[in-house]
């Protein structure tokens, strides 16, 4: 529909001038692969934008089952999408990965540092947990590796009908929670969005 259309380049008007650079469809070339919706105008108007730490906050990504095959399923994308920008916006901040269960012989945690390197964050960064196979373990073992390298709070990146039982298992093991990120509330995931004034494309979802 034109009025899309039209409310979509407003809208990515006003994206970029946060900083963010849209990639909606211009003349001669093909449309987004999904209509504009209100609930997504709404997202980028009011959107939880990430917080600035330092470098003794961690970024904490928790992980989501892969695939029998080992590969990422969409919504730990999501998670990850959320994460990257997260980091880009801290980018003295450690980034810990959280999750086991492995499948096909690669953890949650290592397909997901393996994602976050190909975007163009630095391996040096990326603290891996490659044993958690539950909430409370992904709290647990994030407390212990935040202790070990001398971290005192974190930023929880994880999906939104997650992030109240993220939150209260890493109360319970001690974490000092100081920000949640999750990509139910941020528009990068929903909009054909590029964050290339901040960082490297991001990987395909």
């Amino acid at each position: 529909m034109v009025w899309v259309t039209w409310i979509t380049r407003g809208v990515c008007a006003a994206v970029a001038a946060t900083g963010f650079v849209c990639a909606a469809a211009q003349a001669g070339t093909a449309e987004p692969p999904a209509p504009v919706t209100v609930q997504d105008l709404h997202r980028v108007l009011t959107p939880a934008l990430p917080g600035t730490y330092g470098d003794d906050i961690a970024v904490v990504i928790l992980g989501y089952g892969l695939t029998p095959e080992g590969t990422l399923r969409a919504e730990l994308i999501r998670r990850l999408r959320a994460g990257f920008v997260q980091a880009v916006f801290a980018p003295w901040s450690p980034i810990i990965v959280t999750g086991g269960n492995p499948q096909a012989g690669l953890t949650e945690a290592d397909a997901m540092a393996d994602w976050l390197v190909a975007a163009g964050i630095d391996p040096a960064r990326i603290l891996r947990d490659p044993h958690a196979d539950s909430t409370v373990a992904n709290a647990r073992n994030t407390a212990a590796l935040m202790a070990e390298h001398h971290l005192r709070a974190a930023v929880l990146v994880t999906s939104d009908d997650h992030v109240d039982r993220a939150r209260a298992a890493f109360d319970d093991a001690g974490v000092l929670v100081v920000g949640e990120l999750t990509p139910d509330l941020t528009p990068w995931p929903a909009l054909p969005l590029r964050i290339d004034q901040f960082g490297p494309a991001l990987p395909p979802a």
